[in-house]
């Protein structure tokens, strides 16, 4: 049994602050696409935000348990709330995840950690399976107010998702796409037109 973690805790100043994943991306929104896909990757999904947008999906919407604290606190919230040892967490704007490729970080998770994409771009925490062995080390950064996953991953035992199992889930290199200005938005619906 596992467990995906939607953190949608971002404030999204540059898309006007309105919460990404109730933005329209084809025929449905972004955070509506995303629990269609993660649900076929695990048995448990939870969203992790503030913001009460998200109560009527149907999924469980958790606060942050350490406000202020980013992504960080986003995963370290969903870890202690899971019912499982791994959790998946992912960004709520990242409109081309793959079932297959969301598989296999999970699988990889298994035995160690953090398992973290790494592009040529550095890594991708927030498509990443972390266990519940990362909860001391995210609280002791937490409590430094170090908020930056990169800076957790030393202190972890890790595994590497390399460019050449991510080529094998990304024809497209899109997968680690996410939506930060209004023209990733525009191009985003664009690749959705016929959806």
């Amino acid at each position: 049994m596992s467990t995906v973690a939607i953190i949608a805790g971002g404030e999204a100043h540059r898309l006007g602050g309105q919460s990404k994943g109730n933005l329209p991306l084809g025929n449905t929104s972004f955070i509506d696409r995303q629990i269609e896909i993660l649900y076929k990757v695990a048995d448990d999904v939870l969203i992790v935000a503030n913001d009460q947008a998200y109560k009527f999906l149907g999924v469980p919407v958790v606060p942050d348990l350490i406000p202020g604290a980013g992504a960080m606190g986003g995963i370290y919230t969903a870890l202690t709330v899971a019912k499982t040892k791994q959790v998946l967490a992912v960004a709520c704007d990242m409109p081309f995840l793959q079932v297959d490729f969301l598989k296999h970080v999970l699988v990889a998770g298994q035995t160690v950690d953090v398992a973290i994409p790494k592009t040529k771009h550095g890594y991708e925490p927030l498509c990443a399976s972390y266990g519940q062995g990362c909860l001391p080390k995210m609280m002791q950064q937490i409590t430094r107010g170090r908020f930056k996953l990169h800076d957790l991953l030393p202190y972890l035992k890790i595994r590497e998702i390399g460019p050449g199992e991510i080529a094998a889930h990304d024809k497209d290199g899109n997968l680690f796409f996410n939506v930060n200005t209004p023209d990733d938005y525009r191009w985003a619906l664009e690749q959705f037109k016929d959806r």
